[in-house]
């Protein structure tokens, strides 16, 4: 899950597959918090999710399925959820999923009968998309810079796509109002802003605050040379709803799904002791009128 300024299309049914074979990483980034700003956001994360898509893709693939919608850790399902609207009512719809990494998400929607585009910075995460198949069509390209005309989307989703990772949201809420028809929705899903003031961890070590929930200074992975490999933006709950209401939406509903008895899943951070004790994802519903 996440979203360079090519605006290259891939034709799954016509580009060749390349191998799945990555390069290791010379030595351990350091991590810290500093500021990084959208230039140097935008080429970190499309570094590192090129060399991290294979590991990710083998961790979490399972649970993520090929062709399921699920919004986030908790294993919260647009099935059940139905953020975007009732599923017979996707049908002919136009969908734009940003930061779709190997396109999971964009295949379900297409099992609904919506014709969706799955868009994502990284190279290798649409490889995935490729390797799996379904036929969605792919775009290579930054959540700040799409590249479709005004209007051609009815819906817009990101599962933790994008949004987390931006140094500007309100750029890339500009940006998809844009390419949204009137009375079209966004839904998007980030880690909840109250998870910043704990550390990210799964045990109860996770479970003391750490830090101030207020700081948003960015964490920031670089390297020997000082060069941000990747970087993670931190906003307050009133952040974001201020970014949505200046990014010219209305906010319908915040969702904080609670962890459900079935998953007994760690996820990074996540995992059942924290999830039954404090939110981990905010999923915002954001209309454009």
């Amino acid at each position: 899950m996440t979203t360079t300024g090519t605006g290259r299309t891939e034709d799954p049914q016509t580009n060749t597959r390349e191998p799945i074979i990555q390069e290791p990483e010379s030595s351990e980034p350091e991590a810290t918090r500093r500021a990084a700003g959208v230039t140097e956001s935008s080429r970190a994360n499309r570094g590192w999710w090129d060399r991290n898509a294979d590991d990710y893709q083998n961790e979490h693939g399972t649970f993520l399925g090929d062709d399921r919608f699920v919004w986030c850790p908790e294993g919260l399902d647009e099935v059940e959820a139905e953020l975007l609207g009732p599923a017979e009512d996707l049908k002919g719809k136009d969908v734009l999923e940003i930061g779709a990494g190997a396109a999971q998400c964009s295949r379900w929607l297409a099992a609904q009968g919506a014709r969706p585009v799955a868009l994502d910075l990284s190279h290798r995460q649409l490889q995935h998309a490729l390797r799996i198949g379904g036929g969605i069509p792919l775009v290579e390209a930054d959540a700040g810079a799409l590249p479709f005309a005004d209007g051609s989307f009815d819906l817009v989703c990101s599962a933790y796509g994008a949004m987390p990772f931006v140094a500007d949201p309100v750029l890339v809420l500009r940006e998809v109002r844009r390419v949204l028809r009137p009375g079209g929705r966004f839904v998007f899903s980030v880690t909840h802003p109250l998870r910043w003031a704990f550390p990210d961890e799964p045990g109860p070590e996770g479970l003391s605050v750490s830090g101030s929930y207020f700081d948003r200074t960015p964490y920031v992975e670089q390297d020997d040379d000082g060069s941000a490999v990747y970087v993670e933006h931190h906003r307050t709950v009133g952040d974001r709803v201020r970014d949505v209401v200046a990014g010219g939406f209305r906010l319908v509903d915040l969702v904080e799904p609670e962890w459900p008895a079935w998953n007994t899943s760690e996820w990074g951070g996540w995992s059942p002791l924290r999830g039954n004790l404090i939110p981990g994802t905010a999923i915002f519903v954001c209309e454009r009128d």
